[in-house]
């Protein structure tokens, strides 16, 4: 099969030939029709993620046909279009017991851990628990977002920032993850104030319902614009982006006891990034993490998408073959451009 392989971090990638991966006893193989380019690649291939070993195929956000089926797996057949987490879980571990597969104790990662999607076919662990069965009407295209950005942000809003209709969500960083956050906080009926520094990005999240967007390079101080665009500070904000400033400006632009939901990763040379700890305290601020999305918790957001309340396809801005994919990922960490990236393998 053709696949995008990293042999030095930061080194141009390169599309060749390699093995088709098997299945293990409990795990399927996936033809894989469509996959995202995210920035959490970019940052594997800039060697930020201590589980990757080179070489490497990377890629976690897919969506494609079961091809071939682990002798133990009962719930899966060949054909079956599906998506997947991109963390997958075991099943067994007593967070897994608890449903908390998004934090399970002995999870894989395709595209980290294991090889990846920027591939023709992807082999995936413990397919019984991993599995989201895709409905019929919905594109490879659209569906590959919901492995990661989509429902990583549908997590973020709903889940971990229970978010409320008439309250003020923030979202720093108008990316894929940003704008899903956008959309899905407009459909849950709040008031978004969508921040970036790309007027193509703030474009799209006025498209998706942002009530105000903030250009963040016209302002002296991110944090006090939202406070003043709010009436005080946000109920709820995400850095969906990734960074010190970004992080800092989340957590300063927030209201008495309001929520703060990291969702971006956060690398630093040191290891660590300064929080605005005393703002934390004095107003009772919650800090949040957010890990994905386990597999059992899709149908309510399928649910919305099938019914046309949220539109994951509207955020898919291009598509490119997969010999277009090692120039993309390199050029994400200087111009990662609006809307999400598709790969297509078999292109």
């Amino acid at each position: 099969m053709r696949a995008v392989v990293i042999e030095r971090y930061g080194e141009p990638a390169e599309v060749r030939d390699v093995p088709v991966p098997e299945p293990a006893e409990h795990g399927v193989v996936v033809r894989v029709e469509a996959t995202g380019l995210c920035r959490s690649d970019w940052h594997g291939w800039q060697g930020h993620d201590q589980d990757i070993t080179l070489p490497h195929v990377p890629g976690h956000e897919f969506a494609g046909a079961v091809e071939e089926v682990g002798s133990r797996v009962t719930g899966w057949r060949p054909g079956d279009r599906v998506t997947v987490p991109f963390i997958c879980a075991c099943g067994t571990c007593p967070s897994c017991a608890a449903g908390d597969h998004q934090v399970c104790e002995r999870q894989t990662q395709p595209g980290f851990m294991h090889w990846g999607s920027f591939a023709q076919y992807v082999a995936l662990d413990h397919a019984d628990v991993n599995l989201v069965a895709l409905p019929g009407e919905l594109s490879f295209a659209t569906a590959a977002s919901l492995g990661c950005r989509f429902a990583t942000a549908y997590r973020a809003v709903v889940q971990q920032g229970r978010v409320a209709a008439g309250e003020w969500v923030a979202v720093h960083g108008c990316g894929g993850v940003g704008l899903s956050a956008v959309m899905i906080a407009a459909a849950s009926g709040a008031r978004v104030v969508a921040v970036d520094v790309s007027a193509q990005a703030l474009d799209l999240a006025r498209a998706f319902g942002a009530a105000q967007c903030l250009d963040a390079t016209s302002v002296p101080d991110t944090a006090a614009a939202v406070r003043d665009l709010t009436g005080g500070g946000a109920h709820l904000s995400l850095d969906a982006l990734g960074s010190p400033a970004t992080c800092a400006a989340s957590v300063n632009g927030l209201r008495r006891r309001g929520r703060h939901v990291q969702v971006g990763l956060l690398p630093s040379p040191s290891g660590t990034t300064p929080v605005p700890m005393a703002r934390a305290i004095a107003l009772e601020l919650e800090l949040l993490g957010s890990h994905g999305m386990a597999a059992h918790t899709y149908p309510p957001m399928l649910e919305l998408v099938r019914g046309g309340v949220l539109r994951p396809d509207l955020l898919v801005t291009s598509t490119i073959p997969l010999d277009e994919a090692p120039a993309a990922l390199a050029a994400m960490g200087t111009a990662p451009g609006a809307g999400v990236t598709v790969i297509e393998p078999w292109s």
